[in-house]
């Protein structure tokens, strides 16, 4: 089983998202240039790393969304397979259409990066079940537009669905309704702006992001 970490222009958290599943999960991952046109044929999940995908020019994520590589990872979050966008990778899904919202500039228009304690809203799915139902968690940000935002018919809807998967204890960017991270309808594709793999290690500070990837590699080996 192939967990495949997509690489863009400008990615720069792909060799934690690499070392975090190699060598604390035990699993193994794959790099995937933003130039291909398939992924590896044993890929069970797609994981869509930090950075700053082409610069952010435009705005993040807008370029990115049209590589070559994005038309595989759509057919692949269609089919219901589980991809996971984080920061610039949660940008890339909204502008990329498989999540719904935008990611604005923080209401501060400063970069933040800093641990910030998020609320489980949902334990429910392939990446959140190994938490508690309204768990306090601590997740570094790193991100100048973190800010998430939708049109009132849209929270709605994502209250209505539970895809509010991660909520901000005390929202440092201005998002939406305190939102984190989002799950799509189908619960296959997860978005979120703090990053769980900078915290899987006593090392860098606490293992709370340990668990989502635990749920994900879970839920995964039950499939075979």
């Amino acid at each position: 089983m192939i967990y495949s970490i997509i690489r863009f222009p400008g990615s720069n958290c792909d060799w934690d998202m690499y070392y975090v599943l190699r060598d604390v999960m035990n699993v193994e991952p794959q790099f995937v240039d933003y130039r291909e046109k398939s992924l590896p044929q044993d890929t069970v999940a797609v994981l869509i790393p930090g950075g700053f995908s082409y610069g952010d020019y435009l705005r993040s994520g807008a370029i990115a969304r049209f590589s070559p590589i994005m038309d595989t990872v759509k057919k692949f979050a269609y089919a219901g397979n589980p991809v996971i966008g984080i920061c610039n990778g949660f940008q890339i899904l909204t502008e990329a259409g498989l999540l719904p919202g935008a990611l604005r500039s923080n209401d501060s228009l400063n970069f933040i990066c800093k641990p910030q304690k998020l609320v489980v809203e949902n334990n429910q799915t392939i990446f959140t079940k190994r938490f508690d139902l309204k768990q306090t968690v601590m997740f570094p940000i790193a991100h100048g537009e973190g800010n998430y935002y939708c049109d009132s018919a849209t929270l709605q809807n994502l209250k209505d669905h539970h895809q509010i998967v991660l909520r901000y204890q005390n929202n440092p960017n201005g998002s939406t309704d305190d939102i984190a991270g989002i799950i799509n309808q189908k619960g296959n594709v997860l978005g979120m702006m703090p990053h769980p793999e900078r915290a899987s290690e006593a090392v860098l500070g606490g293992e709370d992001g340990k668990m989502l990837f635990q749920s994900l590699i879970e839920s995964m080996t039950q499939n075979v």
